[in-house]
């Protein structure tokens, strides 16, 4: 019995399939192989190909973007460099008109002063010879008032009345201007 047993054992391997079922195994196999070598893979070949292109396009596209991005930066700064430059020239010269105004202003206002204090000189000067006509041709009666008084004749004649006047005020004037020094 053990023999039989033994037999039976050997014939029946459960770990090795029946050749039945290697040879079906085997056509099934090859028959998916042959369908996915003949159909899918194509398919996936032109899948993978469509991404990858895409993808390196995509690729491209950004880099072409970046450089874009890159040379308007470029350019924002060139502008703003030179936008800061032409501020800067803008001021110097705002500031180099100012100070021109202000030169004229100055200029203007020691003109305006200097023809004020011409012109007040001028009717000081005016004033001053008006006074000193008035004074004179009253300093001249007086004069002949009081020589009247002390000579006791009439200076009525009057060529003699400002020969006298003249004479009397050239000695006033003589007296007086060294005392004004």
């Amino acid at each position: 019995m053990n023999t039989l047993i033994l037999a039976q054992e050997e014939a029946i391997n459960p770990v090795l399939p029946h050749t039945s079922e290697i040879i079906l195994g085997l056509v099934s196999f090859l028959l998916l192989f042959f369908v996915i070598k003949k159909f899918v893979t194509p398919r996936f070949e032109t899948l993978y190909a469509e991404r990858a292109a895409k993808i390196e396009g995509g690729i491209e596209k950004a880099e072409q973007a970046q450089a874009q991005a890159q040379q308007a930066l470029d350019e924002y700064r060139a502008q703003l460099a030179e936008a800061r430059a032409e501020a800067a020239r803008i001021r110097d010269d705002a500031r180099i008109e100012g100070e021109q105004i202000i030169t004229e202003l100055r200029t203007k206002a020691q003109e305006e002063s200097a023809r004020i204090i011409a012109q007040g000189q001028t009717q000081l000067e005016t004033q001053r010879a008006q006074i000193v006509a008035e004074l004179r041709g009253e300093l001249g009666r007086l004069a002949i008032d009081l020589a009247d008084r002390v000579v006791g004749e009439s200076l009525e004649d009057e060529v003699r009345r400002r020969g006298t006047v003249d004479r009397f005020l050239s000695e006033l004037d003589g007296t007086s201007a060294p005392v004004a020094k």
